[in-house]
C-alpha cells in the first residue's frame, strides 16, 4: 500500500468511528502530503474573506466562503462556485480555523456529487493555548505546513 492510500485509509476509517457523512478526516499534514502527492487534488478554504486578509491562506488554495463576514450568514453561492472550481472527482479537502466550517462544507459537498471529500481537523488555527491563542496547539500553521500572509 501506498503512503497515498495509508493515508486515504485511514482518514476513511476516521470518517466511520465518527460516523460521518462525507469521505474522511484528515490531520493538516496528511491533507499536505496529499496535496503534494495528488496533482488533481484541491484545498478549498472556507473561511472568510477577512480571515485569508489578517489571518493568513495556503498557496494554491481554492477560497470559497461558508459563511460571510461579519454576520456569519451562509454563502448562498458556496456550492455553486465550489461546483464551477472543484472537480467532483477530485479529492477535495475543506479547511477551516478549528475544523467546523469545514465539517459542514464536506458534508454538503458529500451529499452533492463529491465522492471524495474530506474534512482538515484542528483546521488552519487550531485550538487555543493557555492564553487564549490559537495558531500554536494544533492546526495547520502550528504544525509549520505552508501558508502565507494576507
Amino acid at each position: 500500500m501506498s503512503h497515498v492510500d495509508t493515508i486515504l485509509q485511514q482518514a476513511h476509517e476516521r470518517a466511520v468511528l465518527s460516523s460521518l457523512s462525507y469521505r474522511g478526516a484528515l490531520s493538516p499534514s496528511e491533507a499536505a502530503a496529499l496535496l503534494a502527492a495528488l496533482p488533481d487534488a484541491k484545498l478549498v478554504d472556507v473561511r472568510t474573506h477577512a480571515e485569508w486578509q489578517f489571518v493568513g491562506f495556503v498557496p494554491d488554495s481554492e477560497m470559497n466562503e461558508w459563511k460571510h463576514y461579519p454576520k456569519m450568514d451562509l454563502n448562498p453561492n458556496f456550492l455553486s462556485t465550489l461546483q464551477a472550481t472543484v472537480d467532483p472527482q477530485a479529492v477535495v479537502m475543506f479547511l477551516c480555523r478549528t475544523g467546523a466550517r469545514s465539517h459542514d462544507a464536506a458534508g454538503l459537498a458529500a451529499a452533492n456529487g463529491y465522492s471524495n471529500a474530506f474534512n482538515i481537523l484542528e483546521g488552519f488555527e487550531g485550538d487555543k493555548n493557555v492564553a487564549g491563542q490559537r495558531g500554536q496547539v494544533n492546526g495547520w500553521k502550528a504544525a509549520g505546513l505552508p501558508w502565507t500572509q494576507g
